[in-house]
C-alpha cells in the first residue's frame, strides 16, 4: 500500500533497517523502479538481486526486496504475513501512520475487498463470489468469450490492423467481467478508465496527482455501483451482483461496501492483468519468431501451455505486497514486525534454481510453477477465466489474422508493479 511508504517517509516514522541485520540485505543499486531504463526491461537487475541474496533492504521505499521463487512461493503461504494489519492492531501499534483523510475514498474502497483483507472476512467473502468462478460457471462462459473474441479480432481485420491494445486486449475482458456482473453495455466504456486510475495507486510512491484521480474514480466508480446495486435489488437479475444481493438476504451477511468494493475488485483484477498480459505477450511473440512460427504452426497444441509461458516470461504483476505481523527470518536476516515485503514476482519468475533456461521463452515448457497469480488464501480467484480470455484472444488472432506483425516498437508504460504496454500497433 504504497501512500503508507509515503507517509513514513515524509514522517520519519518508518521503522528504518538496523545495521548488522544480515549482510545481505544491503541496497541493491540496480533497483530502480522510477528509472525508465529499468521499467523497460527489470530483468538484468533482478538477476543481480538474487546473485546477492535472498533478502535486501531497500531505502527509497522502505521495503524488503524478496526475489528468489523458493522464498516468494513459500511467504505467499506464510500467515505471519498479511496483506494488511488492522484485523489485529491499529496504524499505531504496527508504527504506521493512517492515510490523509484526502485519500479516505479510495482507502474505503480497497480496503473492503477481499484481496486486502485477511480471515475471517477474506474467508467470507472468497466463499461467496467463488460461487461464480467454479470449473462449470466458468466453462460456461467458453462460447461467450470465444465470440468476443472473434469479433474484435474480425474488426481488426476489417481495418488493416491497428493498436492490439485498444483493439483486442482491453475490450475482451473488460467485456466478459461486466458480462458477468450484469452491467449495461452502455455503461462499460467507463470501466477501463476507473480501473486504470484506481490501479495508479499500487505503484511505489504514487504522486498526489496519481492519488487524486484515484480518489476521484473511487468516488465515481463506487457511487456508479451504489445505483446498480439498488437497481438490481428491484429487479434482480441472473449476474453476479444479483447473486450477491441474494446471498445477503439468506443470510451470508456482507455489507453494502464490502459488495461495492468485491465489484471493483473483480473489475480490475478481472481485466488489468489479462489486458497486460496480452501486450506483454504479444510483445515477447514478436521478440521471439522462431517461437511465434511454432505457435502458428500448431495453435490447438502448443496455446495451453503457451499461455502460461508468456505469463512468466513477462508477467504483468511485478511485485506483491505483504505486511510482516510476527517476525520473520530469513537466510539469517531478521525481518521485524511492522516491517513491508515486496515480493518480485517478475524476479521469481526468471529464477534459474527453479526454471530451467529461465530467461529463454520455451512455449512447450511444461514444468511452469509461475507466480503471476499469486499462491496461499490469495491465489487469483480468477486465473482459469483469465487463461481461457487469453487463450481464446490468442487463438482468433492466430487463425484471423495469421500474417499480423509489428509496425514498430512499442514504449512501456511508466508503471513498474503493473507492467504493460502504451500501445501495440501492427498491421495485417
Amino acid at each position: 500500500m504504497p501512500w503508507r511508504i509515503r507517509r513514513a517517509l515524509e514522517a520519519g516514522r518508518a521503522r528504518r533497517y538496523r545495521p548488522g541485520m544480515s549482510s545481505s540485505s544491503a541496497e541493491a543499486p540496480a533497483f530502480d523502479p522510477w528509472q525508465p531504463s529499468f521499467v523497460a526491461d527489470p530483468y538484468p537487475a533482478y538477476a543481480a538481486l538474487r546473485e546477492r541474496g535472498r533478502a535486501h533492504w531497500f531505502e527509497p521505499s522502505r521495503q524488503w526486496l524478496i526475489p528468489r521463487h523458493a522464498d516468494v512461493s513459500a511467504l505467499l503461504r506464510d500467515r505471519r504475513l498479511g496483506r494488511t494489519y488492522l484485523h489485529r492492531f491499529s496504524h499505531e501499534e504496527f508504527g504506521r501512520t493512517a492515510p490523509p483523510p484526502e485519500h479516505e475514498p479510495f482507502h474505503t474502497l480497497n480496503d473492503h475487498g477481499m484481496l486486502d483483507l485477511e480471515p475471517p472476512d477474506h474467508t467470507r467473502l472468497r466463499r461467496l463470489v467463488s460461487k461464480a468462478f467454479t470449473p462449470r460457471t466458468v466453462e460456461a462462459l467458453v462460447p461467450t468469450i470465444r465470440r468476443f473474441a472473434d469479433e474484435l479480432v474480425d474488426s481488426l481485420v476489417a481495418s488493416g490492423g491497428g493498436d492490439l491494445i485498444t483493439a483486442v486486449a482491453e475490450p475482451l475482458p473488460v467485456a466478459v467481467i461486466a458480462e458477468m456482473l450484469g452491467i449495461p453495455q452502455a455503461d462499460r466504456p467507463a470501466l477501463r478508465p476507473w480501473s486504470a486510475a484506481i490501479c495508479g495507486m499500487y505503484e511505489l510512491g504514487p504522486s498526489e496527482e496519481t492519488a487524486r484521480r484515484a480518489v476521484r474514480a473511487s468516488l465515481e466508480f463506487s457511487g456508479y455501483l451504489r445505483e446498480l446495486i439498488d437497481s438490481r435489488r428491484n429487479a434482480p437479475g441472473d449476474d453476479l451482483i444479483s447473486g450477491l444481493i441474494a446471498a445477503h438476504d439468506e443470510g451470508d451477511r456482507l455489507t453494502e461496501q464490502e459488495m461495492i468494493s468485491t465489484c471493483v475488485l473483480l473489475l480490475n483484477a478481472g481485466h488489468e492483468a489479462t489486458v497486460n498480459s496480452t501486450g506483454n505477450g504479444w510483445w515477447a511473440l514478436f521478440r521471439h519468431p522462431e517461437q511465434l512460427a511454432r505457435l502458428r504452426a500448431d495453435p490447438d497444441a502448443l496455446l495451453p501451455t503457451a499461455v502460461d509461458e508468456l505469463l512468466r516470461f513477462d508477467t504483468p504483476l511485478q511485485l506483491f505486497e505483504r505486511w510482516v505481523l510476527e517476525d520473520i527470518e530469513i537466510d539469517g536476516t531478521v525481518i521485524p514486525r511492522g516491517s513491508e515485503v515486496a515480493l518480485l514476482f517478475g524476479s521469481a519468475n526468471r529464477d534459474p534454481a527453479r526454471f530451467d533456461r529461465p530467461d529463454t521463452l520455451d512455449l512447450s515448457r511444461a514444468d511452469n510453477p509461475h507466480v503471476s497469480f499469486g499462491a496461499g488464501i490469495h491465489y487469483c480467484l480468477g486465473a482459469p477465466l483469465a487463461r481461457l480470455e487469453l487463450a481464446a484472444s490468442f487463438g482468433a488472432l492466430l487463425r484471423k489474422a495469421p500474417g499480423m506483425r509489428l509496425v514498430k516498437e512499442p514504449e512501456p508504460q511508466a508503471n513498474f508493479v503493473i507492467r504493460g504496454l502504451r500501445e501495440l500497433l501492427v498491421e495485417l
